[in-house]
């Protein structure tokens, strides 16, 4: 699968474990920064992370800061993007079962790795449900 990964400073160190599982798991990770651990403003990253997936260049998308909030607020904010923060591998899970979530948020003060990492493997395998949901999914959309 082609990922999109983007943080901010204070998810870094989390998207550099990540990006390195899922690329050794044979997933094409596609890295839009931050690149060290230099505070910077996580919409110079997250926004683009999340363009990618709204263009269909990626499938699915990563997004990492402190919390996690503001990166889904952000790429929430992109036509075409359904983010999902998650905290727990079943809440990462409901995102993707009812809301057909393409982007999922995560804090690295939130998260340890390990869980983190279980987060991102139940969303990225986690089917959407459809049905029910189908109609909700456009009104989120607006058509």
């Amino acid at each position: 699968m082609r990922i999109s990964i983007g943080s901010d400073h204070a998810g870094f160190r989390l998207k550099q474990r990540i990006k390195d599982a899922l690329t050794q798991e044979g997933h094409e990770v596609v890295d839009f920064g931050t690149h060290s651990l230099d505070p910077c403003d996580y919409p110079d990253f997250i926004r683009p992370a999340a363009l990618a997936v709204a263009r269909g260049e990626c499938e699915r998308g990563i997004v990492l800061g402190g919390s996690g909030n503001g990166e889904a607020m952000v790429a929430n904010r992109i036509r075409g993007v359904r983010c999902g923060l998650a905290w727990n591998v079943y809440s990462a899970q409901m995102t993707r079962r009812h809301n057909d979530a393409n982007v999922l948020a995560l804090g690295e003060r939130m998260v340890p790795f390990e869980l983190g990492l279980e987060i991102v493997h139940a969303f990225l395998s986690e089917p959407f449900e459809g049905g029910r949901h189908i109609p909700r999914l456009a009104k989120i959309d607006g058509t």
